[in-house]
C-alpha cells in the first residue's frame, strides 16, 4: 500500500512538472525608461577610450586583452575604462578556461597588469 501511494505521489508530481514545461514562456516586455544593462554611462566609458587610444593615451582593449588570453587562457566577459587612484585602468572581467572568473585591473596606459582577483 505504501509503494502505491508514493507511486502516485510520483506521478502526480511528474505529470505537473509536464504542464509546468508545456506553458508558453511570458514574454519579456520592454525595459523601463532610460535602463541601460551596462550601466548609465557605458556610451561616455566607450567614447572616451576610443579617444583615448587615438590621442595615444591609452593601448586598445584589444591588445589588453590579448595578452590577458595569452596569461590565462579563456574568453572576455566585459571590460570596461575606469579611473583608480588618480589613472585610467581597464577593468576585464575574464572567464578563465577552467571556469574561473577573475577581474583583472590593467593600466590603460602601460598594459601593466594591476591586480587579478
Amino acid at each position: 500500500m505504501m509503494r502505491l501511494a508514493a507511486l502516485l505521489t510520483g506521478l502526480a508530481a511528474l505529470a505537473a512538472a509536464q504542464e509546468a514545461l508545456a506553458q508558453p514562456d511570458p514574454q519579456p516586455g520592454p525595459p523601463p525608461s532610460g535602463y541601460d544593462s551596462l550601466g548609465a554611462d557605458w556610451g561616455a566609458q566607450q567614447d572616451e577610450a576610443r579617444q583615448g587610444v587615438k590621442e595615444g593615451r591609452y593601448l586598445p582593449l584589444g591588445r589588453v586583452i590579448a595578452e590577458i588570453d595569452h596569461r590565462t587562457p579563456g574568453y572576455q566577459l566585459d571590460a570596461g575604462l575606469e579611473q583608480s587612484g588618480g589613472r585610467a585602468v581597464y577593468r576585464v572581467r575574464w572567464a578563465a578556461a577552467s571556469g574561473r572568473r577573475i577581474d583583472y585591473i590593467v593600466d590603460a596606459l602601460s598594459g601593466a597588469i594591476l591586480s587579478a582577483q
